[in-house]
């Protein structure tokens, strides 16, 4: 069994859709990233990477490839299940935490949890989100400007 973590932070703009873990959520701001900023599949992706040392999102995907400008997250993260499952692991379960302010995602968790689990090829009773608020305070965090996503997982 091996144990692996990742987080991402992204900056919320307006102008851009907000994607987190493969579902649009309604939001005036999304993540200002150079794929579509999907911070909660990014995180999921480093997790993953780091269980299997296999490197991290940013040496496999760097943003100064033009092949990922723009680019679903969740093509990244198919890419990685399959590399994580090609080095002979399995991929037990995930644990997620969405730190946002605003909008509330109380009525997104189960879509997220459904397409997580479809895209990491695990039950959904193998994949946790967890949302909390900055309580309005940590700056941009407080101020609903930024998005901060953790992940842990286990794989053998």
């Amino acid at each position: 069994m091996r144990v692996g973590t990742g987080w991402d932070i992204h900056m919320l703009t307006e102008g851009r859709a907000l994607v987190l873990g493969g579902v649009k959520i309604d939001s005036p701001k999304g993540c200002l990233g150079h794929s579509d900023g999907d911070a909660l599949i990014h995180a999921v992706i480093d997790s993953l990477l780091g269980a299997c040392s296999l490197g991290d999102i940013g040496t496999l995907f760097p943003d100064t490839d033009p092949r990922y400008k723009g680019i679903s997250s969740a093509i990244l993260l198919e890419n990685v299940v399959s590399l994580v499952t090609e080095n002979g692991y399995r991929i037990i379960n995930v644990d997620t935490t969405v730190i946002l302010q605003s909008p509330k995602l109380g009525p997104y968790k189960d879509a997220i949890r459904k397409r997580m689990s479809e895209l990491l090829g695990v039950d959904e009773s193998c994949f946790c989100i967890k949302a909390k608020t900055a309580e309005h305070m940590l700056g941009e965090l407080g101020t609903g400007d930024a998005v901060v996503c953790q992940s842990a997982c286990l794989v053998e």
